[in-house]
């Protein structure tokens, strides 16, 4: 029998140039990490300039502050990357924000509700449109979304702007899928359940029983670790995913298929 030739997944991704915004933690830090490790060049975006330099240098790469929600900022973060690296092959566009004051829609007011359309939804137009310029060039490119499990279905825990603007996510995403895809571009939206983040600690540190309520939803039985959903990321900037694009990619554990789960 002969030998299959044998692929090096650690140099999957050798020679791409990835941006990553919400790069210095959480699912954008690990996504950082695991992108780097398969040998792309990264380009952490981010608001806080103590711990988006500690990313960048976790990763050997290259850290350029940016509020996701200025244009100028974000035209300046791709047009960095490719200038310093000479092209720009992955998005992934991962910033986000669930503050406590978006709730019920009873109780959300329009400035919390504006404020997460904004960081939520409003950059990710804005970072796919700066990602284009550069990818429509090249004749090549991999965007990824950070949508959300509740972009398909409702929340037991709502929060009415961050459910409304990742079901924008989806919507966008898969539009630019279909869009740009005879023009060797993908557009995928990352579809995660709840991730073991601080955001998701910070959200639930004060309410035991909301976690527990999101809990039992989940047929895996635990939140997920930033490290599975940096792993998606990574399969989907790859050839390895060189034929899907528009899609709905949930990396949920199983929330969205199941009807009920017991305790």
């Amino acid at each position: 029998m002969t030998d299959l030739p044998r692929i090096d997944l650690t140099q999957r991704l050798a020679g791409r140039v990835a941006v990553i915004t919400g790069g210095a933690s959480g699912i954008g830090l690990a996504t950082a990490k695991r992108l780097a490790a398969e040998g792309a060049r990264v380009v952490i975006g981010d608001m806080d300039a103590t711990t988006g330099p500690v990313a960048a240098g976790l990763v050997g790469g290259l850290f350029v502050q940016v509020d996701v929600t200025d244009e100028a900022q974000v035209d300046h973060l791709f047009d960095e990357a490719a200038r310093v690296y000479g092209s720009v092959d992955i998005a992934f566009n991962n910033a986000g924000i669930s503050p406590p004051d978006d709730d019920s829609i009873e109780t959300t007011e329009l400035p919390a509700w504006q404020k997460v359309q904004d960081v939520n939804l409003k950059s990710v137009y804005l970072c796919s449109r700066a990602a284009l310029r550069h990818m429509v060039a090249q004749g090549r490119g991999s965007i990824i979304n950070t949508a959300s499990f509740v972009a398909v279905l409702g929340s037991a825990t709502s929060q009415i702007s961050y459910t409304a603007s990742k079901g924008g996510v989806l919507a966008m995403s898969r539009e630019l899928g279909v869009q740009f895809a005879r023009q060797g571009i993908r557009v995928n939206a990352l579809c995660p359940g709840p991730v073991n983040t601080p955001l998701l600690q910070e959200l639930f540190a004060k309410d035991q029983e909301r976690a527990q309520r999101r809990l039992v939803h989940i047929p895996v039985g635990r939140f997920a670790e930033p490290e599975e959903l940096a792993a998606a990321v990574a399969f989907l900037a790859s050839d390895d995913a060189s034929f899907i694009t528009g899609s709905t990619f949930l990396v949920d554990g199983g929330i969205s298929s199941a009807y009920v789960t017991p305790l």
